[in-house]
């Protein structure tokens, strides 16, 4: 049902529906959700009457609250562990394909479900690859939140934030190494737009043409 489900027009509506989500939690910081007026009213509390300058230090603009309730325990852990069921419940039925040597489409089941668990491995290490990267950020914020007297080192912090941009470069990288139809598409872009390569078919043929 994949061919028929999957069309362009619904692939497109999805990475766009992805993308605005994306956007409006990302900024929702910067429609309010941060600790501007926190930080003012403490300043106004201690009398100080110097002009008002922001340490621009990640606990100290950011909202606990919005990181933790928010951001972690809306949009991070429940996808993870829904994607974590799916994978699971993914595996088991590959996994009874190949103990079962079922008949299918294909003239070799056990090869063409093995290509299917070798994919599916592939993207459970993407979600791993998630989990390790934004986990360790988001359990020093609940620290941060619910036992306000826990000092955590800054460079943890750092580690932590610098792990979560990581990520955005990790899964290239995996679907290029464990996925043929990603290498050779990411080869194909890397030749023409990079190194200004063209494709050998195409000259090819052009020369062809030429020459006659």
């Amino acid at each position: 049902r994949y061919k028929s489900m999957v069309t362009p027009r619904r692939a497109a509506v999805a990475i766009a529906c992805c993308w605005i989500v994306s956007f409006l939690v990302g900024l929702t910081p910067m429609f309010g959700w941060n600790n501007l007026n926190k930080m003012q009213r403490t300043q106004e509390l201690n009398g100080s009457h110097a002009e008002f300058i922001i340490t621009c230090q990640f606990e100290t603009v950011i909202s606990m609250e919005y990181m933790v309730y928010f951001n972690f325990f809306v949009w991070v852990l429940p996808p993870l562990l829904l994607m974590l069921l799916i994978y699971l419940e993914v595996f088991n039925l590959i996994r009874k394909q190949l103990n079962k040597k079922v008949s299918s489409s294909s003239n070799d089941p056990q090869k063409y479900y093995g290509k299917e668990l070798k994919i599916a491995k592939s993207l459970a290490l993407v979600l791993f690859l998630f989990a390790l990267s934004w986990l360790p950020l988001h359990v020093l914020n609940c620290i941060t939140l619910f036992c306000p007297s826990c000092q955590t080192p800054h460079i943890l912090t750092y580690i932590a934030i610098f792990l979560t941009h990581g990520n955005s470069a990790m899964n290239p990288i995996v679907y290029a190494f464990r996925i043929k139809k990603f290498r050779t598409a990411f080869l194909q872009i890397w030749n023409q737009y990079f190194c200004c390569k063209t494709n050998k078919n195409a000259t090819s043929t052009t020369t062809a043409k030429t020459g006659n």
